[in-house]
């Protein structure tokens, strides 16, 4: 065919043509190097919700997830408090496979297809370790990353200046952590591939400074003033709180995962 064509059109076809092979290698070569080293997140149906593993913050204190976990469960939800090494206060990399275990637990007891994690304070960093980790990873569908300091606290880092007085999590969530380093590298999404990321916080968190820390590029990200403006919530309150119970509430539903707006204020405070 090409034969046929006149010298002038005949380089241009295979010029287009030419183009076109460079630009599948070009966007083949992205998707290999973006999950290189890592397998691919097993996908789960955002239709079916799962059991819930709440997962404590630095300390592991579990008495406000309780709060939590009680209104989780008046809406029908299967929740488990997951219990940390370390009184969560240890290298977050174990941390994260103790969040593993807890996740295929909940499969096997339950036989469902995938777990939502709610992971409050540093268990949203734990939650995001664990899967991008490119291992050992049940199917989750939905991560509610509550008030966490992904881009790590200046709090850590004052902490770490005191010889003895910052355990391995307070080292691994200054924001110059290389912990920090390698979850956040890289100009692209910071959530891994599968499950759907929503990261909840409040402009009053005392603890994580600052607060926009929490925000991750790639993820549904609600700042619960921008929803209830009226809303004072810390950091301590958050596992608490009516409003944000009713936020990871909508956030957990079978509909999609959706930016809240203050539209939704009246409906979620009632």
């Amino acid at each position: 065919m090409l034969s046929s064509l006149a010298p002038a059109r005949r380089r241009l076809v295979l010029g287009c043509c030419a183009a076109v092979v460079i630009a599948v290698i070009a966007v083949l070569a992205g998707t290999l190097t973006r999950g290189a080293g890592r397998d691919a997140l097993p996908t789960a149906p955002q239709n079916l919700p799962g059991p819930v593993l709440l997962v404590p913050g630095y300390g592991g204190s579990t008495s406000g997830l309780g709060v939590l976990a009680a209104r989780l469960r008046e809406q029908g939800k299967d929740v488990e408090v997951v219990s940390l090494p370390g009184n969560g206060q240890g290298d977050l990399a174990a941390q994260a496979q103790a969040l593993a275990a807890a996740a295929r637990g909940a499969i096997d007891r339950t036989g469902a297809a995938s777990v939502d994690v709610v992971g409050y304070s540093a268990g949203g960093v734990v939650a995001r370790l664990w899967l991008s980790q490119g291992r050992d990873r049940a199917p989750v569908r939905r991560v509610v990353s509550l008030g966490s300091p992904q881009h790590g606290t200046q709090l850590a880092s004052i902490g770490a200046l005191f010889a003895g007085q910052c355990p391995a999590a307070c080292q691994q969530l200054d924001p110059r952590s290389d912990l920090l380093a390698g979850l956040n590298a890289g100009s692209g999404d910071e959530v891994p591939d599968g499950p759907v990321f929503v990261s909840l916080w409040s402009s009053n968190d005392e603890v994580v400074i600052p607060p926009s820390s929490a925000v991750l590029a790639g993820g549904i990200n609600i700042e619960i003033q921008s929803v209830c403006p009226a809303s004072a919530v810390t950091h301590a309150q958050l596992p608490t709180d009516p409003l944000v119970a009713a936020m990871v509430a909508a956030e957990l539903q079978s509909s999609p995962a959706v930016q809240l707006t203050a539209r939704d204020c009246a409906r979620l405070s009632s």
